[in-house]
This record gives structure tokens, C-alpha cells and sequence, in this order.
């Protein structure tokens, strides 16, 4: 069962990328000082990803005060340095999750009956305190729900 609140998500390790540079880093030293928000969209240019991530640029989600926004997908790091140049939000990191052993730790992963042998995590949010305890969980039950944005931005304010 993915995480809800209350629960502290596992300090998983995965390569960081920044745009730029990529580097193996646990979850708690990619938090900020009051936490992050945790973003999971599956591919990087999918619709979902490229439809989800401009609207947190245009709502300013890169100027929240030492609070982290990073996202999952199954890309490469060099396709997830890619899609966040394309976005050109500095603030913004994705983890690169090529095995899906971050999706698996957060059990979000679902076999794709389209896609073989392919399993991808099911679109959510995870706000998160600076020592990894959920205080806001969102796992869409479908494929293209949109994000509940005033309620992350919410439980971000919160923090």
C-alpha cells in the first residue's frame, strides 16, 4: 500500500539530476530544511509530466522556501536533465528511477497491460517533513487525474 500520512517514506538512494550534473543521493539530503514535495509522473515529455511540471513553474513551486520539489520518472538521468533544461525551473531536481526501485519502495508500481514488461508508478504527491513523515498523500486511481494543487500547495504552506 503506497504511503499516507503519518508514515515516513523510505531513504531511498537514486541518481539526482539538477539539469545539469547527476549524482547518487538518499532522499533525506535532497530535502529542504522544512521538507519537499515528492512528484511522480512516470516518463519524462509524457503529456502527464510535461502537462503537471508547467503548471508547477507557472504557480512558482521553484521559489518555496527550503522546501524541495523533486520528481520521479523512469527516464535516464540524461533524459531527465533534458526534460528539467526544458523546463528551465532551476529549483526543480527529478530523481531517475530507470529500475522503478523507487516506485517499488513506495509501492506505486503497476504492470502496464500496453506496455510490455514495462511497470510504471501511478501519478502522486508526497508532501514531506525534513525527517520524511507524510503530511499530505495524493496516489491518482487512473491515468490522467490532475493533481490536487491547492491542497499540496496547502500542506506545503503547513510545513
Amino acid at each position: 500500500m503506497p504511503p499516507t500520512v503519518g508514515d515516513e517514506l523510505p531513504d531511498f538512494e537514486a541518481l539526482l539530476c539538477d539539469g545539469e550534473t547527476f549524482r547518487s543521493t538518499a532522499l533525506s539530503a535532497a530535502l529542504g530544511e522544512r521538507g519537499g514535495v515528492l512528484i511522480s509522473t512516470g516518463f519524462a515529455f509524457s503529456a502527464i509530466a510535461q502537462n503537471w511540471w508547467t503548471q508547477f513553474v507557472r504557480a512558482g513551486w521553484g521559489a518555496f522556501e527550503d522546501v524541495a520539489v523533486l520528481g520521479v520518472s523512469r527516464d535516464g538521468p540524461y533524459a531527465q536533465n533534458e526534460f528539467l533544461r526544458w523546463l528551465d525551473e532551476p529549483a526543480f531536481r527529478f530523481f531517475a528511477d530507470v529500475n522503478g526501485e523507487i516506485g517499488e519502495s513506495l509501492d506505486l508500481l503497476v504492470d502496464r497491460d500496453h506496455m510490455a514488461d514495462v511497470a510504471t508508478p501511478w501519478r502522486s504527491a508526497f508532501v514531506v517533513d525534513a525527517d520524511r513523515e507524510v503530511r499530505y498523500a495524493f496516489v491518482a486511481d487512473d491515468w490522467i487525474s490532475p493533481l490536487p494543487l491547492e491542497e499540496i500547495e496547502d500542506a506545503i504552506a503547513s510545513l
